[in-house]
This record gives structure tokens, sequence and C-alpha cells, in this order.
């Protein structure tokens, strides 16, 4: 009997492809569906187009609420290349060399203007003072918050020039402030002639050093800083002012109630200045607007005054009474004072972008299914962890590289198209704009990624469509429309969900002693810029890794 060998192929088996291979081949079915490919150019040409279609004009709104187009002027830029905010009644003279200057604030009163009109929410008051409006327009008494009045050594009596000054404010005690962005507390506590506060300046070079004190005698340092822009020799101003911002009352960070001007008006005595020279004669200037805006229509009681006169009166030797309207500190977009718009008003065509990447990353998971091409893919690589990282790479870099080159494109236009229309814009350093740049880029393309596991989940591209949308849109909608949710829970959906790498694109910071809106709406976030970002890149891993567990444990 003849036994028969076993039949043996010559043909060697085939090795399932390599991660390279897979990368290749999903690469090449991305770059050969034409759906593909337009959806990758609509991700440049759509926010582009908005951008282009956007001219839209400077404006300003009036006392009595109503809009004016101007041309706008672009806001002071500080030592530091921040724009600024710089309108106060400064009187002041020249400080040679080293020197100081020290003065006693027995008293900060001021008055703001607010129509009518619009009166403010039952129970809102300012300043300690109840506000109740009547008449088309209406002067009442007292003094904003962030109001100050005090001592100031300044380079300049230029806008935007360096300065470091001891203060006092309406409700937020002694502080030091310098060049705009810097603020230190000193002594807290209202103040009145029976409570002054004596305050001191101490130039040595550049270098400007902060005293407070109770009594004149016992000195506390409050701080002591470089200024940037101060100069180390040479003639600086030195002297008293003050200053009172817009009034806007806020509740729980929002708007409150109508805006106006105010005053604010500071009593000092024992005025004392070293290290002059000559005679040592006192000059007030109204840095800015800080001579105060015309009130339409006068005091509601008829008094002729038109204006919040800024002005200055030497009571005595060493007294003063100095009255001022303005701001000195960073110009933050969403404050009441802001005289330039934000940067992030450019990419707000970024959206159409963001919604293209979300329907291509679910129609590249879910197509295949469709198709029943995907039991082609599996066929060839078994592997399903590496089919699906392989398809988010190519994705990922695909979107990445093309948003990058939207967002480079789509920002410097849409700004020098705000610019053309009288739109002063704050400027920012390079490296936040690279970061918004990048950022923005690495948002859309974790969405796309999120899309893709969605998709490859629900195997159907409408279902994860409308996911996405909710878990990105919907929380972003409800969080900038402020009438819907209260604060905290918008907050809590910028913390918590997807929409927290919008982070990305928050130009500017917070400043606390600048009362703005810091809301969703007005471009700020609770989380820092990449923590959001981060947010996003959580929930697209663990989609990712739900769909790779999916993907082993049911059929194709």
């Amino acid at each position: 009997m003849t036994v028969l060998a076993p039949y043996r192929s010559s043909v060697a088996p085939t090795r399932p492809p390599g991660f390279l291979s897979l990368l290749l081949a999903e690469w090449t079915k991305l770059r050969t569906v034409r759906g593909f490919l337009i959806a990758l150019l609509l991700v440049v040409l759509l926010p582009l187009g908005a951008t282009l279609l956007s001219r839209s004009s400077c404006s300003v709104m009036t006392v009595g609420g109503s809009s004016q187009s101007v041309a706008c002027p672009a806001a002071p830029v500080g030592p530091d290349g921040e724009a600024v905010e710089d309108s106060l009644y400064f009187v002041h003279q020249a400080l040679p060399a080293n020197g100081s200057i020290t003065a006693q604030v027995t008293g900060v009163t001021g008055e703001y203007a607010y129509s009518a009109s619009k009166p403010h929410p039952p129970g809102g008051s300012v300043g300690g003072t109840r506000v109740n409006a009547a008449g088309p327009l209406s002067l009442a008494s007292g003094t904003q918050p962030w109001s100050k009045v005090g001592i100031m050594i300044k380079a300049s009596t230029s806008q935007g020039s360096a300065y470091a000054a001891m203060l006092v404010t309406g409700s937020n005690g002694t502080r030091m402030q310098w060049d705009y962005t810097g603020d230190t507390a000193g002594l807290s506590g209202a103040v009145s002639a029976s409570s002054p506060r004596w305050l001191r300046l101490v130039r040595s070079g550049s270098v400007v050093t902060g005293y407070d004190s109770l009594n004149g005698t016992t000195w506390t340092e409050v701080g002591s800083y470089q200024v940037h822009g101060l100069p180390a020799s040479g003639t600086v101003q030195v002297g008293l002012f003050a200053a009172s911002p817009t009034h806007q009352p806020f509740i729980g960070g929002l708007e409150a109630g109508p805006q106006g001007p105010s005053l604010a008006t500071g009593t000092f005595d024992g005025v004392a200045v070293s290290g002059t020279s000559g005679s040592g004669s006192w000059k007030g200037t109204a840095i800015g607007s800080g001579d105060g805006p015309p009130i339409p229509g006068g005091r509601t009681a008829g008094s002729p005054r038109s204006v919040l006169s800024s002005s200055y009166h030497q009571t005595g030797p060493g007294a003063f009474t100095v009255s001022g309207t303005g701001e000195i500190a960073p110009d933050v977009p969403s404050s009441p004072d802001s005289i330039g718009a934000s940067v992030q008003v450019a990419l707000s065509g970024m959206f159409f972008a963001l919604v293209v990447v979300i329907i291509l990353g679910a129609l590249f998971a879910a197509a295949e299914y469709r198709r029943g091409m995907i039991r082609v893919t599996f066929a060839a690589a078994p592997s399903r962890w590496q089919v699906l990282a392989a398809k988010s790479a190519v994705l990922f870099a695909a979107t990445f590289v093309v948003g990058l080159i939207a967002v480079g494109i789509t920002l410097p236009v849409g700004l020098h198209m705000l610019r053309a229309g009288g739109n002063p814009i704050d400027p920012i350093p390079a490296l936040t704009e690279a970061r918004m740049i990048v950022g923005t880029a690495l948002l859309l393309a974790f969405a796309a990624v999120l899309a893709l596991a969605i998709g490859t989940m629900a195997r159907r591209s409408m279902l994860a469509i409308v996911t996405v949308i909710v878990v990105i849109f919907i929380p972003y909608i409800l969080a900038n429309a402020t009438n819907l949710l209260p604060l905290s829970a918008q907050e809590w959906l910028l913390r918590a969900l997807p929409v927290a790498a919008f982070s990305i694109q928050q130009p500017y910071p917070p400043y606390h002693q600048v009362l703005a809106q810091y809301t969703p709406s007005s471009g700020y976030y609770p989380l820092s810029p990449w923590t959001g970002v981060g947010v996003l890149v959580l929930w697209a891993a663990v989609a990712l890794a739900a769909a790779g567990w999916l993907l082993r444990r049911r059929d194709v």
C-alpha cells in the first residue's frame, strides 16, 4: 500500500500587514475618495470665505444706549506691548532724579451717570449707594468699586507710558499698581476723615517702592517693582491723580444694568515731594479722555452741568482735591471701558471647519460599514486595534495639517478685515497667537477623531454626526447664551465636556482689578487653554478605547 504525503503548498503563508502598511492603506482610502478631499478643502475655504464676507464697521454705545458708527481709535500700547486704558486726571510736577512723594488721603467720593430708560434691577447697588433710576438721564452719588485716587510716578503724560502708583479704591482698599497689569493689595477698609490712609512712593532709578500707613509714622512696604519703561535716570512726572471707570453694575459676573461715565474725587493732605528742582509748581493734565465725557441732557434736577468735569484745587499748603474720570488698567475687550476688540473675533468662521471635520470623521469610519468594505479590511488585517489606530492616525494628521493651514490663513486675514473696517484690535504676544493657531488645529483634529470613534461604535454616520454635535455645539450654545443657564452651570459644561477645548482660543487673561464680563460669551473659559484641549483629548481617547473594545467583541 502506497502512503501519500500530505500536500504542502509551495507558496509561503502571508503575514498580516504591518502598521505602516495599514497607515498607507488608510491614507490611500482618504486621498482617493473625492468626498473626503472636498471636505478637507472646505476646512480651508469655509472659514476664509466667512471672514472675507464679514466687513463689520466699528460702533460705539452712547450713554443713552444707542449705537453710532464711528472711526474708532486703537487702544494705547503699554510698556510691555499690551493694549491698555490710560485715561485719568494727573496733577504733577517734574522729578528729575531719584525722589519720593508722600500724601494723606482723607476722603474718596464719586458720582456717575445712568440712563433711566434702562433701570437697574430691584435692589441693585454700586459702591454702597442704592440706585433708583428716574427721568431720562440721571446722576447718582457713589464711587465705583475700582475708582482710584492716589499718588503716581509716571514716565510722561503720554498715554501708555510706564507708571507706578499707590492708590485708594472705591471698595477694594489700598493698592499698589504698576504698568497697567500689576496689582498688589495693601491696607483694607474704607477711607474717611476719621480713618485716613497715608501713601508713599519712592523712586530709585527704574525701581519704585510703595508704602502705606494708618498714621503717617509707621509704614508698611506694599511692594517694590522694576517698572518697565521708566527711565533709570532722567526726568519723570510725579503727583496726584484720580480716575473712575465707566459705571456698569455686575451681578453674578454678568452685566446687570445700563452703563455711564463716572467721576471720582480724592481729598489729599500733607502732600510732600522730595527730589524736585525749581519752584515745584503743579500742573493739571487730563490724560486720554480724563476730562470726562459729555452727559446729554445734564442732571435730572435741571442743573446746567453737561460734563463730569476733571479738575483740581489746592486748598492749602500740601492740601488738594483732585477729580477725575477714566481708567488706568489693561484693556479688557469685555469691559465697559474697552477700546479694542478681541483677536478671537477673527476665528468665528472656524465653526464651519469644525462641522466639516466632524462629518469627515464620522464618514471615514461609517462609510466602510455602509458599503460592506469593512469585511475586506478586517480580512486583510485581522487586528482590529491596529486598523482603528491607523484610521485615527491618518485622520488626525490630515485634519491637523489642513486645520493648521486654515487657521494660519484665516486669523491674519480676519484681523486685516476687521482693522480695515475701523475696528481696533487689542494686540497679543506672538506666542499667544501661535498657541491659538496650533491649538485650534488640534481642536479640529481631535474632534475629527472623536467623530471617527463614535462612528465606529454606531456604524451609522448620521448618528455619529448628531452625537458629536450634541456634545460639542449644544453645550457651547448653552454656555454662550447667558440668559439660559447660571454662570456656574456654564462653567460646569466648559470643564467636563469636549467644548472645553475652545479655551485654547482665549487670547487675553482675566484681570481681577478690571470689572468685566469674564464669561464664555466674552471669550473667557474656566480652564487654562491646554487643560481645555486635554479634556477633548480625554474624550477622544475614551471613545477610541470603547470603539476598539466593541470591534473585538462583535461581528462585522
